[in-house]
């Protein structure tokens, strides 16, 4: 069978693929962040990724329900910790602000927490930042290009599908050890996969079983970012809400993956077009912040996160006082929790400061 004809290459390729012929074939985790971040043609920095007229689409644009039920995770954490005033609510990446402004409809009916909430999003996408700012409305609020540049205090961080567009580096098992998965340039121009040399030593993300064949993968940048979070919550009380698809089996597995409009596409076509990400590895995340003195929680699934907090009698109320939604809101449900959907697919771990030991575990962990 003919393989389909590749579309044809985007200005970010022709530009990547000559800087390859001139400099050697770069890792996967070089070619994501150029793809996704290229000021110029990233991804992430031109476009408007969300929703029918975008690529993918998140919980929260899903249903309401999502972001009322992780209002009321930052509204019971609050209260658990001492209703501390002022504090800072962060998001790391957060969309078009259908989250944060559907957590802060719960949020605004527990006394005192509008009073004292300082609103901080972490946005690099200037379309995305003007989103944000649209749902909020009125609600103050202020933007940073990474998380290190809030100011420190009291911080209560939720990061929903952020992990999963960290860059990855890619190993492949050999007869003769191990290669890193690298992106080359073929006969024609185009941009495609091969081999590195075998290395020296197996790379650490390598498992002792691992047969010929097997894939593993490493995010160069996720050590940084556990640590900035570290950082902030080791010198006060707060807690952070990791939600993404990943790994919890430890499992070998090659997971990088391209969206376009919607559907599966091959990772090295509409560069700069297309979104790219690959599994967190929830071991190794919570194996980082403990390494850096934080308290975790999970993981769980997100079915029984989402379930613990009452989602099907959010859902059920919603359908008596909206008789004529009860379609809609029963499929969204399911695609939030169904076991073949998210809610078997998506994991939620909770960070927390050393110093909150003596208030118990988080709500839903």
């Amino acid at each position: 069978m003919t393989p389909p004809e590749r579309p044809h290459p985007t200005g970010l390729e022709t530009r990547l693929a000559k800087m390859i012929e001139a400099c050697g074939p770069i890792g996967i985790d070089a070619f994501m962040a150029h793809a996704l971040y290229d000021p110029q043609a990233g991804y992430y920095s031109t476009r408007l990724p969300l929703g029918a007229r975008g690529d993918f689409t998140t919980s929260p644009e899903i249903s309401q329900i999502f972001g009322e039920l992780i209002g009321l995770w930052v509204a019971q954490s609050w209260l658990d910790l001492g209703s501390p005033a002022p504090f800072h609510l962060i998001e790391l990446g957060p969309g078009r602000g259908t989250l944060m402004a559907d957590m802060l409809r719960v949020c605004q009916r527990v006394p005192g927490f509008m009073d004292g909430v300082e609103l901080h999003l972490v946005e690099t996408n200037p379309p995305l930042r003007e989103a944000q700012r649209a749902a909020l409305g009125t609600i103050p609020a202020h933007w940073h290009q990474s998380l290190d540049e809030v100011p420190e205090g009291y911080s209560f961080i939720i990061a929903n599908e952020f992990l999963d567009c960290l860059p990855v580096r890619q190993f492949v098992r050999g007869e003769q050890g191990w290669h890193e998965k690298l992106v080359g340039v073929d006969a024609e121009g185009r941009l495609t996969f091969g081999l590195g040399p075998a290395l020296a030593e197996a790379p650490a993300c390598a498992m002792p079983n691992d047969g010929v064949g097997a894939v593993r993968e490493h995010a160069p940048g996720l050590p940084t970012l556990v640590e900035i979070l570290a950082q902030r919550l080791r010198t006060g009380c707060g807690r952070a809400l990791i939600i993404d698809y990943g790994d919890v089996s430890g499992q070998a597995g090659d997971s990088f993956q391209a969206l376009f409009r919607h559907q599966k596409t091959h990772p090295l076509d509409h560069v700069g077009e297309a979104d790219l990400t690959a599994h967190v590895d929830f071991a190794a995340l919570i194996s980082l912040a403990k390494t850096s003195g934080l308290g975790t929680s999970g993981p769980v699934s997100q079915r029984e996160f989402l379930q613990s907090l009452g989602i099907e009698a959010r859902r059920d109320a919603l359908i008596r006082a909206n008789p004529h939604c009860e379609s809609d809101l029963t499929r969204s449900v399911e695609r939030l929790i169904g076991e073949a959907h998210m809610g078997g697919l998506f994991h939620v771990v909770a960070l927390e400061s050393p110093l909150n030991a003596a208030h118990g575990p988080p709500i839903g962990l």
